[in-house]
């Protein structure tokens, strides 16, 4: 792949830059000298043209890499145009160098003149101009001696000097058309880092505590070779950096469909990585997927991201700690979140989330959802930094308030308005209910707890089994007893009130009234309601919606499948902790096609709360094909050269096939690899059964020989006849005699007969199996190798006595066979 861009623009994208085009030009001779014959002036004119549009007299040009036609007419014009244009006037140490990439290559007919760009790149990378084969005598058509234009009999050394290096390359066409092309070293200038300005370029996104190769491949089998050629070209390099190789696989690689993560903090780690995805195997720190699906064309998830927002349960001391203490971003968002709570509670998010003495712990209710809050909606600006950025957001009850935030519908201190305010006044309902989760269809729940009437009420559809209960500490209790009673697997949520129930009825003027204030506005990013499952339009999240979701049931299998029916395929779970992804898992899988077109990841997990953690949910959600900006994520690093792509060899020769459609001229495939088709004989005179031998089609063949003669085996026969009985429906032979011998030309086919005829009176049919050369021309007689007799199967047998089924039987003596075969040999008997 040649990429061309400005040289300002590829410095700035970060690019590095091989060679620059100097200077370029072509014409057209049209039909001057005929349709395909060189025009000699038309190209002298074109390479002065190219020079002129580079700026550079003919002597600053080292090197010619030739069109070189190889014909007895072509190379003489095309050699003495570059004579009168470059070979004049050069200093005697200085010849232009004329070589050609088509004495390697031959002729790559419209990729000709690509080739001779990307041979003069390398020869400017090595320092050195490579010889061109198979030309060793300069052309005796040529005036060698009319100016300084010298043949690459051999390699010569091109070393970077005090000027550019340059290179001219010619491709000339059909009809007279001309091209020629100056490249020459970049100018002298310092590369720029392609990591935009800020906090995080330095020691990347995450602090540079850990670090990710990025590997890829078209292929499983292509991904495990790229990483044992990457592996050991590592190993064979203890001077590179792992920082250095994770940089320039992040930003220097394509990313194709079968992808793996390795994450580590040292080269040794990251190596050993590597031989494990070689060999298939899981191993710590690697993550491997395929994008888009099993196709792995890399496209299928990319623009359907959804970030879910779960509600209480992922909570755990210190969570996030780690990463304020490594990640700006992440610190930053969450010290704007704590200075928005700051209106609301009498306690600092700092020291809460720290663990600090005096502070409030998670299990205070007023306490653990503000806090939980801040953590998602800072991971959430984590997850947007690192280049994943939502197409949608849905969220679990409370989870819809750090939704709405990062949809844009609530400002920061309106989200923290809402998750303060209406968390301490369920504080007035703790101790006064309980919540239980069952193992169960909604439908199937509903109708267990009708017996305790409005004491119980379905609280959230979190799946297709996978229904929560809310009400009175008494009545759930004795729900969970009545599921373990009758199978069915029940957990009593460790809360002591009962969210999305009618008891919130009794906290609805206080929530109206402390929320009165709050103005959404319109939704910068889609979100579903996880109340209704239905999309909503961001106006309608003022106070009476959050009251509204509070006592409402969670419909959150209705928000998935309205996101999974939007096309929205990757669900990243935006917490500390992951408590909806076997949820959201296990409703994609009743999706079609949504099991395996989907992906779902966490982002944190309990007691796992370090940068190496996210980057590892980020590799997750890069393998399943989401858009992960490395160059943001990983440290900055000098760019090395990485090992090129370990392409898979195969030979893709074709494979011999039965001819197809013999149904469509009367005949019947009988399902034998000899015989081809069959037909039954009209007027009930029996059944023909054609097929066709060569040693191409049947190679095993080749191998029954004698004296050197290909001879079809007599088993051969038997076979046929056993075939054709089958047809006929008569399964025994009761004779087969061989006539003649049939002798496989070398290069060509026989063709085959086989036919039974009509049945006599005990049902037995007389069977002649004929061929013939498929090279003779029709009315050649056929030869008959073989007759015999078919008959139908004889009735069932009485059972015999079981020792006569013993064999050997008891009483027989082994005999030695050892000298058998030998002896036969010995004696000429070698069919």
């Amino acid at each position: 792949v040649v990429v061309l861009e400005r040289l300002s623009d590829a410095r700035r994208n970060g690019h590095r830059v091989l060679a620059v085009v100097a200077g370029s030009a072509v014409n057209q001779d049209g039909a001057s000298n005929g349709l395909t014959a060189p025009n000699g002036p038309s190209q002298q004119r074109v390479i002065g043209a190219a020079l002129a549009s580079a700026g550079l007299r003919a002597d600053q040009v080292d090197v010619v890499e030739g069109h070189g036609s190889g014909t007895a007419l072509g190379d003489p014009i095309e050699a003495q145009a570059l004579i009168a244009a470059y070979g004049q006037g050069r200093p005697g140490d200085r010849p232009l160098w004329l070589g050609s990439v088509k004495s390697n290559i031959g002729h790559a007919q419209t990729a000709a003149g690509i080739a001779g760009v990307i041979k003069m790149v390398l020869a400017l990378q090595h320092g050195v101009l490579p010889a061109t084969l198979h030309a060793d005598q300069p052309s005796p058509h040529v005036d060698w001696d009319a100016g300084m234009v010298r043949l690459l009999a051999e390699a010569v050394p091109w070393p970077a000097g005090n000027r550019p290096r340059r290179a001219g390359i010619s491709s000339f066409g059909f009809s007279g058309t001309n091209v020629h092309v100056i490249i020459s070293d970049p100018p002298a200038a310092q590369e720029p880092s392609a990591v935009p300005a800020g906090p995080t370029a330095a020691g990347g996104l995450l602090g540079g505590g850990v670090l990710a190769w990025v590997v890829s491949g078209g292929s499983r089998a292509g991904l495990a070779a790229q990483a044992r050629r990457l592996a050991g070209w590592v190993g064979e390099r203890p001077g590179v950096g792992p920082a250095e190789v994770g940089w320039s696989l992040a930003t220097t690689r394509s990313m194709l469909g079968h992808r793996a993560v390795v994450t580590g903090g040292s080269a040794g780690v990251l190596v050993a990585g590597l031989a494990a995805v070689a060999a298939g195997e899981p191993a710590a720190g690697v993550v491997t997927g395929v994008a888009g699906g099993a196709g792995g064309d890399g496209g299928g998830l990319a623009g359907r991201v959804v970030f879910v927002f779960p509600g209480q349960g992922g909570q755990w001391a210190g969570m996030g700690r780690e990463l304020a203490e490594a990640c700006p971003v992440f610190a930053g968002r969450l010290g704007e979140c704590g200075r928005a709570l700051a209106r609301f509670v009498d306690w600092d998010l700092g020291e809460v989330l720290a663990g600090a003495e005096g502070a409030p712990g998670l299990e205070r209710l007023d306490v653990v959802q503000p806090a939980l809050w801040a953590v998602m909606v800072s991971l959430a600006a984590l997850w947007q930094a690192a280049g994943v950025r939502p197409d949608a957001v849905v969220g679990h009850s409370q989870g819809e308030i750090a939704a709405a935030v990062v949809a844009g519908i609530l400002s920061l201190e309106d989200g923290a308005r809402v998750v303060a305010l209406r968390s301490k006044a369920l504080v007035a309902l703790a101790g006064r209910g309980g919540m239980v989760s069952v193992a169960e269809p909604a439908g199937v729940v509903r109708e267990r707890i009708e017996a305790w009437g409005e004491r119980l009420s379905v609280a959230a559809v979190n799946g297709p089994a996978a229904t929560v209960v809310s009400g009175d500490p008494g009545a759930v209790a004795g729900l969970a007893e009545a599921c373990a009673a009758g199978g069915a697997r029940a957990r009593v949520l460790a809360v002591d009130y009962a969210s999305h129930s009618p008891q919130v009825e009794q906290i609805r003027e206080e929530i109206l009234a402390d929320l009165e204030a709050v103005t959404p506005g319109p939704a910068l990013v889609p979100m579903v309601s996880a109340m209704t499952g239905e999309w909503v339009a961001g106006e309608d999240l003022g106070a009476g919606y959050w009251f509204e979701s509070l006592r409402a049931a969670v419909e959150f299998e209705s928000a998935v499948r309205a996101l999974a029916g939007a096309g929205h395929r990757m669900l990243i779970e935006v917490s500390p902790h992951p408590v909806l992804v076997p949820a959201i898992s296990s409703i994609l899988e009743t999706i079609p096609g949504g099991a395996g077109a989907g992906a779902v990841s966490g982002t944190l997990r309990r007691g796992e709360g370090s940068p190496g953690r996210f980057l590892a949910s980020l590799a997750e959600v890069h393998v399943h094909g989401g858009r992960v900006d490395w160059a943001r994520v990983l440290p900055p690093a000098a760019v090395v050269d990485l090992p090129t792509y370990a392409f898979e060899h195969q030979a893709y020769w074709p494979a011999p096939a039965r001819p197809a459609g013999a149904d469509q001229f009367g005949l019947a495939d009988v399902g034998h690899p000899v015989l081809g088709g069959g037909v039954e004989l009209a007027g009930g005179q029996g059944y023909l059964l054609t097929g066709q031998l060569s040693a191409r089609t049947h190679p095993w063949l080749a191998d029954h020989q004698v004296a050197g003669t290909v001879l079809v085996p007599g088993t051969l026969f038997a076979e046929i006849a056993i075939a054709t009985g089958a047809v006929a429906g008569c399964a025994d032979i009761s004779e087969l005699t061989l006539e003649q011998p049939l002798i496989l030309p070398p290069t060509s086919a026989v063709h085959l007969q086989a036919a039974a005829g009509p049945p006599g009176h005990d049902g037995a049919r007389p069977l002649a199996i004929y061929a013939r050369p498929a090279t003779a021309p029709p009315g050649t007689t056929w030869t008959r190798h073989a007759t015999g007799q078919l008959t139908p199967p004889p009735p069932p047998s009485p059972v015999l006595d079981p020792d006569f089924t013993i064999w050997p039987p008891p009483a027989a003596t082994p005999a030695d066979t050892t000298t058998l075969y030998p002896a036969l040999a010995a004696a000429g008997l070698t069919y």
